[in-house]
């Protein structure tokens, strides 16, 4: 296996991203339309906070099929925001973090997703599924 390889090798580059002000109904929705499972929260370039489709899944009926439910998405969705939920203390590499760094630092932390930050910009995402995929490649 190839030692030092950059984080920017295996990172998602165009990132989806949301700012506080957008609604939960539209965090929803990008995470099943995009099927990804994190969203940076941006203000301008820089990042806020991180919104996992878990965070979104424990105030809510996301991924149920009664229409029932939908409609206490939706009340839940009107009494809270993005800001709310998301996570505000994130950890944050730059696109030449190793990814034995990376991996390292989500090993050791309960979360799935760093951003990537370059002259505090975001710059990308990395996930545990990009680690394993890398893995995968590897053999």
């Amino acid at each position: 296996m190839k030692k030092n390889i950059p984080v920017s090798e295996i990172m998602t580059s165009d990132v989806i991203t949301l700012n506080s002000t957008n609604g939960l109904e539209t965090a929803e929705m990008l995470f099943k339309t995009h099927k990804i499972r994190h969203i940076p929260v941006v203000k301008g370039d820089t990042i806020v906070g991180m919104l996992s489709y878990t965070d979104l899944l424990r105030i809510s009926f996301a991924d149920s099929i009664n229409e029932r439910e939908n409609e206490v998405d939706a009340a839940v969705y009107e009494m809270l925001t993005i800001e709310q939920i998301m996570v505000k203390n994130i950890i944050s590499v730059t696109s030449n973090t190793t990814i034995k760094e990376v991996a390292e630092i989500l090993s050791k932390n309960e979360f799935h997703a760093l951003s990537v930050v370059d002259a505090n910009k975001l710059s990308g995402i990395v996930t545990t599924t990009d680690l394993i995929n890398y893995l995968l490649q590897q053999f």
